[in-house]
């Protein structure tokens, strides 16, 4: 017997559950729905007399969530001045513009939609809905009409919104593509419509159209160069000022003298009679409009990345009040110790810790990671990640202002703040270049002069036009930009501007133990008293009241045996990482044991890292830690060891415990019990034979060396202070990543070398053609706007390409 299939909700076309009461009434007929969420939005819809939406709908819409969405009191937030400042738009004293980034839209009945419920409500006085990006753009009165009110109607119809507030930089990039659009579309139709007009003139010849039709002909070509010239040319004209200001040349001057000197022999040749070839300008306007246009649009999405952190933190937040009531607040004004709750399918708005509940949080715009993780009561959640399952209670550990989303953005902002060395080396190279361009275009005119002065100008605008630089000052700025946006988007956050260099040249990784290749959360695995009448429990609890005055991962491993009343002070950092303090009146030292005591005793059997705690020439106690090896860890050692790296450990652990790490990796060249003077004296000196280092750590200890090494990179929950003295850090605990950061930065060489070696195998080839007078003005202007596309194009390939063969297994395999 085959069972009947389940009726569809005609609101959202889920199945109906058998006995389902909710109905709603279209055209007279009872219609079945599946829920009380899709209940509320048709009976919304149709109430307001806007059941035509179902006649009209191509694509059905996402279950609505109305319960908490659909009440104005959720929205209130939005009605805070100090919160409207950021994204109002006041157009008079009682009207104001905001522009709604609105969930749902499918398809353009959702916009009819969407304008004739809001133009229904008394106060609104436009609203006009974006299909392409899903935004609404709304006009209304203030004094009549609350945001709040807005909002909740949205989301009683099925369309939650919420303010759309690009930052400055996508501002000003948004504001930047726009214009050159603009540009380009002008120059392209005003290129298509000079070539028509010169298409009669190279098909008759010269003497072989009419002296009326070709001065007309002229004059319009002479009026739409004109607008080209002096509206989609300015940018080059502005560029050219600015270089011959500051005595410096660059592409844009050799641009210019093509532009203008084609232009203005033109007008003069439509004044005389003479030869015109407006087609050429324009075309070579247009066409180096878009090879610029190409190449901003690349390297704006790949920048991308780090601007949309700052619309990943929501900006409100359900606060909880001591009676456990909900609050919604602006998320600014949450501070350390609040209690907020994250719904399913909101995003956690600052750091904190997990006090009630267990859910799944998706982190990929912070780390990279594709996957979500599970996170559960006493973990630590992310400000900018998405709770996907169910509600969480939080506990404010940092506000936004100090988050790690804020963190990872000003990070960002210092990398794309510093110019690289390439970049340098590119801009002297074109320099240069344009130099010997101008001298030689000089000495072609010179020459044609002699040979033969009515072809001399063309020719050398040819010569100008085909040699134009655009190609060699795009090589490298395009392969780098594309390389930082893939290598963000795998969770590789480069902060430092010549760190790709550094990574490309590297020829050995020296790797920290504790926090690097372990997980850095070491437990308490052994305890064992030496001074008569201390028991394990005292013990503990007397090296918990040292370590919590430290942030070494170490301390996490004495946390819990903290003891209320047992507090230590004066407690300072000594040689080689141990600890000294005064602990109930009695001078305390917590380390390695000869660091702790000039003759220690030895430590019990057994392998793992042991500290020793004494008191002056007393040994009081041992304690064996036990740390796991971060997954993945093995696996990224041998991938590094196949791109010919070399691998080297060093750690301020015991012996034992780093030698058992060495044997497990299969790592040769290791050194324990390094302190941060050893470590930096080491990096310098393999720096002094030649070799060049990166540098992997997490620890203060660690951020000597870090500053020192060639390129460092600093593990995802590194302290601050080795996060602002490494080249970059590792969003997710992922060490395959930094096989890939080098394999895609010696592929980003590659391509930077092949780039310039078409931009100058171009110019080679196509001078002497130019010069001898083989090549018109408008082939020169095909060949460089084709050349430019070229080192466009092979940059590109970096931001897709083939996965590389050093991802992470684990990753893979999930």
């Amino acid at each position: 017997m085959t069972r009947a299939a389940a009726t569809p909700c005609f609101h959202c076309g889920a199945p109906v559950p058998a006995g389902a009461p909710w109905r709603v009434h279209v055209d007279d007929t009872p219609r079945p729905l599946c829920c009380p969420g899709c209940e509320a939005v048709a009976r919304a819809i149709v109430a307001g007399g806007l059941d035509g939406y179902y006649r009209f709908r191509t694509r059905l819409p996402e279950r609505p969530d109305t319960g908490r969405r659909a009440r104005p009191e959720t929205w209130r937030v939005f009605d805070d001045p100090e919160l409207q400042a950021d994204f109002l738009h006041p157009l008079d004293a009682e009207r104001a513009a905001v522009t709604l980034a609105v969930e749902g839209i499918t398809c353009a009945a959702c916009a009819w939609l969407i304008e004739h419920r809001l133009n229904a409500l008394d106060g609104v006085t436009r609203s006009a809905v974006n299909l392409s990006h899903h935004r609404l753009y709304l006009e209304w009165d203030r004094r009549h009409l609350a945001l709040s009110r807005i909002l909740a109607e949205l989301a009683s119809i099925g369309y939650p919104a919420q303010p759309y507030v690009p930052d400055a930089a996508q501002q000003h990039q948004q504001h930047e593509e726009r214009r050159a659009a603009r540009r380009l579309i002008v120059a392209a139709i005003a290129m298509m419509q000079v070539m028509m007009f010169s298409i009669p003139h190279y098909i008759a010849g010269d003497g072989g159209m009419s002296a009326h039709f070709q001065a007309l002909f002229n004059a319009l070509s002479l009026a739409l160069a004109t607008l080209v010239v002096g509206y989609c040319a300015r940018p080059f004209l502005r560029g050219a000022w600015r270089d011959l200001r500051s005595r410096h040349l660059g592409m844009d001057v050799p641009v210019t003298l093509a532009i203008l000197g084609a232009y203005l022999a033109s007008a003069y040749g439509v004044a005389t009679g003479g030869p015109v070839y407006f087609d050429s300008v324009t075309m070579f306007t247009a066409l180096l409009l878009g090879s610029r246009y190409l190449e901003m649009r690349a390297r704006h999405r790949h920048g991308r990345s780090g601007n949309a952190l700052a619309g990943v933190l929501p900006r409100s937040a359900l606060r909880l009040d001591a009676a456990g009531r909900e609050q919604v607040v602006p998320a600014t004004r949450l501070v350390a110790g609040d209690r907020i709750r994250v719904l399913p399918g909101e995003g956690v708005p600052v750091d904190g810790v997990i006090l009630d509940g267990a859910s799944s949080l998706d982190e990929a715009l912070l780390t990279g990671e594709s996957q979500p993780v599970p996170r559960g009561p006493g973990e630590a959640v992310t400000g900018g990640s998405l709770n996907l399952d169910a509600a969480l209670t939080v506990r404010v550990t940092h506000a936004a202002r100090t988050s790690r989303a804020t963190e990872i953005l000003a990070l960002t902002d210092r990398a794309f703040s510093e110019r690289p060395r390439l970049l340098d080396t590119a801009a002297r190279l074109a320099h240069r270049f344009v130099i010997g361009v101008l001298l030689i275009a000089l000495g072609v005119a010179l020459a044609w002069l002699a040979i033969d002065p009515s072809r001399a100008l063309w020719v050398t605008i040819s010569v100008l036009v085909v040699t134009c630089p655009c190609a060699l000052a795009l090589a490298m700025p395009a392969a780098l930009s594309a390389c930082h946006g893939r290598l963000r988007r795998r969770g590789v956050l480069l902060t430092r501007a010549d760190a790709i260099e550094h990574l490309a040249d590297a020829t050995r990784v020296i790797f920290d133990k504790t926090g690097t290749l372990t997980r850095g959360r070491p437990r308490l695995a052994e305890t064992h008293p030496l001074a008569a009448g201390l028991d394990a429990a005292r013990a503990r609890a007397l090296a918990a009241a040292l370590e919590a005055h430290s942030e070494h991962p170490i301390a996490h491993a004495f946390a819990p045996y903290r003891v209320p009343g047992i507090t230590a002070c004066n407690v300072t950092r000594q040689a080689m990482g141990s600890l000294s303090g005064e602990v109930a009146g009695r001078a305390l030292r917590l380390g390695r044991a000869d660091a702790v005591m000039s003759a220690p005793p030895a430590p019990p059997p057994g392998d793992g890292q042991w500290l020793l705690l004494a008191e002056a020439t007393t040994p009081l106690a041992w304690f064996r830690l036990d740390d796991t090896l971060r997954d993945g860890a093995e696996q990224a050692v041998a991938a590094l060891r196949e791109a010919g790296l070399a691998v080297e450990l060093l750690s301020g652990d015991d012996t034992p415990a780093v030698a058992a790490l060495a044997r497990r990796l299969s790592v040769t060249d290791w050194q324990a019990r390094a302190t941060p003077e050893a470590k930096l004296a080491h990096v310098q000196a393999l720096q002094a034979t030649g070799e060049r280092v990166i540098m992997v750590g997490d620890g203060i200890n660690d951020a000597p060396v870090l500053a020192a090494a060639d390129v460092s990179l600093a593990m995802n929950e590194a302290t601050d202070l080795a996060r602002t003295r490494a080249d970059g850090v590792l969003l997710a605990p992922r060490l395959g990543r930094l096989a890939e950061a080098v394999t895609l930065a010696r592929r980003t060489r590659r391509l930077i070398r092949q780039n310039l070696a078409w931009a100058l195998g171009y110019n080679l080839c196509a001078l002497p053609l130019a010069a001898t007078g083989l090549v018109p003005p408008w082939a020169a202007a095909l060949g460089m706007a084709g050349s430019s596309l070229v080192v466009v194009g092979n940059a590109l390939r970096l931001g897709r390409g083939v996965p590389t063969p050093l991802s992470d297994p684990e990753e893979a395999a999930s």
